[in-house]
């Protein structure tokens, strides 16, 4: 495992570094939309830095500058999102968005999560808001949440907290939501999967209501890689646009995220433990993605237990789907969840 030692010449040259890019990145979220494109263009693919510089960058950037499509982008490309009204709901220390067509009847609301190895991420990056945006125009309301992230001291329980918190808000508002508790859905990806299916579990031992399902897109939910041999890895490490998570990092990240709660704590990491009662799951992977071996155990591990999963592999896909709304891929996981939710959304065929 890779580790940052106290001294030492190499060590400290990572720490310079990695807090020469925070105050960078600090700036750069000042500049305009398309100047951060250029800076950052490619810089979300390949190898990321070891966990403990990826945070400090983080701490002192404050967040990342987000090159992702703006609103106005978002409703340029596809009309129909400017029919959903978004609103902000009060929830006690959650800061959330809530997505709905004005006057439309729904079957289904989702409670969804966006992720960011639980370091990053907002409710403005495409994984949030565009995916809010097109369940709701294709008549599924959506509640994004937010949730405190893993820097300057915090770590789990803080943000499963947050987004039980936004789940308990969502059961007991059914009337902004449009649709009974009963046919309310809770979500996330990657990170944000991680959280839904924590939170949903904890739901299944007393503390809330059971979702009606729990849909996971590219889910992080191990707090390491397995299922994986040299060659796989370094197909996905040495592909050009495809993120690389090495079985390092991601231990690396759940031992900051979990903290004093460890590595075994089936809240934190919903693949630990009993797994009977999980209600119905929808599980989405990437090909060229080393979570999907996260997802793919996850699957199996539901099975066993005795609960329903779907599971859908998107062929030559990176991680990160939802993250990229002008892409096959990305219109491709929002319709496996409008399916799984709405199986005949307004104005959709049924023939």
């Amino acid at each position: 495992m890779t580790k940052i030692q106290v001294s030492g010449s190499v060590p400290r040259q990572a720490r310079v570094r990695a807090t020469f890019l925070g105050y960078a990145m600090k700036a750069l979220r000042g500049m305009p939309r398309p100047v951060q494109r250029v800076v950052l263009n490619g810089a979300s693919a390949g190898e990321l830095p070891p966990v403990a510089d990826f945070v400090r960058m983080l701490e002192i950037a404050g967040e990342m500058p987000d090159p992702g499509p703006t609103h106005a982008e978002l409703v340029a490309r596809f009309p129909e999102l400017a029919a959903v009204e978004v609103s902000e709901p009060e929830i006690e220390g959650v800061p959330a968005r809530l997505y709905r067509v004005p006057g439309r009847d729904a079957e289904a609301a989702l409670v969804w999560v966006h992720g960011g190895a639980f370091v990053q991420g907002t409710l403005r990056m495409a994984e949030a808001h565009w995916t809010g945006l097109t369940l709701a125009a294709r008549g599924v309301p959506v509640l994004s949440l937010d949730y405190r992230k893993a820097l300057h001291g915090v770590t789990y329980p803080a943000p499963s907290d947050d987004v039980l918190a936004g789940w308990h808000w969502a059961v007991a508002n059914p009337d902004l939501l449009g649709v009974p508790a009963a046919k309310m859905h809770l979500g996330g990806a990657s990170a944000g999967a991680n959280l839904a299916a924590g939170v949903a579990k904890r739901a299944r031992d007393g503390e809330g209501r059971l979702p009606a399902s729990v849909v996971l897109a590219y889910p992080a939910v191990h707090p390491e890689l397995s299922g994986w041999d040299a060659a796989g890895l370094a197909a996905i490490r040495d592909e050009p646009s495809a993120v690389y998570f090495s079985p390092e990092w991601i231990r690396d990240l759940s031992v900051h995220y979990a903290g004093a709660a460890g590595l075994s704590h089936p809240y934190a990491f919903p693949g630990q433990g009993d797994l009977a009662g999980t209600p119905p799951t929808l599980i989405v992977n990437c090909e060229r993605d080393t979570l999907r071996g996260s997802g793919q155990l996850y699957a199996e591990q539901l099975r066993a237990a005795g609960a329903e999963v779907t599971v859908h592999l998107l062929s030559g896909a990176a991680h990160g789907t939802l993250n990229e709304p002008f892409t096959e891929a990305g219109s491709r996981t929002v319709e496996l969840i409008t399916d799984w939710l709405a199986p005949n959304p307004p104005g959709q065929r049924t023939d």
